[in-house]
């Protein structure tokens, strides 16, 4: 799929991307829920948190879409952040300044750099697989713990804005093509 294809993909699924992304972060909301919720209606017996949360990865991948021609850079990524933890974290849309654990595992990492950050960014802009590029940076951002909440969703929007900005498939064979166009 193309760019426009993939971006228009992603529209079209919105409230699957946003629902998945709230049962990853363990919110209590069912798929319809999830739907009531973006359309503005009253929901009972849903935690406010839990509609936060669906609030605010609204507003992230809102962000995302509108934005996919952007240069990733941290203040991208930080505007990310903004919106998927506002109000559920200590600073949100800024690299957390603290030691942080990870429940369920003894790695502690270390406090983010900006101008470490900033290096890494640009070392992983160097990879010319966009998968491999769109991967990598998933992976050093979760890893890495760069914010104080809302990590694993950042992450996640970011690699599929750079997934869906770099989206140029071509079939290898004829056989792929043919199998494609049908």
């Amino acid at each position: 799929m193309n760019r426009e294809e993939n971006l228009f993909l992603a529209k079209k699924l919105f409230v699957e991307l946003v629902y998945n992304a709230a049962y990853i972060e363990g919110c209590n909301v069912t798929f319809p829920q999830t739907q009531t919720i973006l359309d503005g209606a009253v929901v009972n017996n849903v935690a406010v948190s839990d509609i936060q949360t669906v609030l605010n990865l609204r507003d992230g991948w809102k962000f995302v879409l509108s934005h996919i021609d952007d240069e990733l850079d941290l203040g991208f990524i930080c505007k990310i952040n903004e919106s998927v933890s506002r109000n559920e974290s200590l600073d949100w849309g800024a690299l957390r300044t603290g030691s942080l654990g990870i429940s369920g595992t003894d790695y502690k990492p270390v406090v983010p750099v900006r101008e470490t950050v900033i290096s890494e960014l640009d070392k992983l802009k160097q990879i010319a697989d966009p998968t491999d590029y769109a991967l990598r940076l998933l992976c050093y951002a979760v890893r890495n713990q760069l914010f104080w909440d809302g990590n694993k969703q950042t992450a996640t929007m970011v690699a599929n804005n750079r997934l869906i900005n770099a989206a140029t498939y071509q079939p290898k064979d004829e056989a792929t093509a043919d199998f494609n166009a049908g």
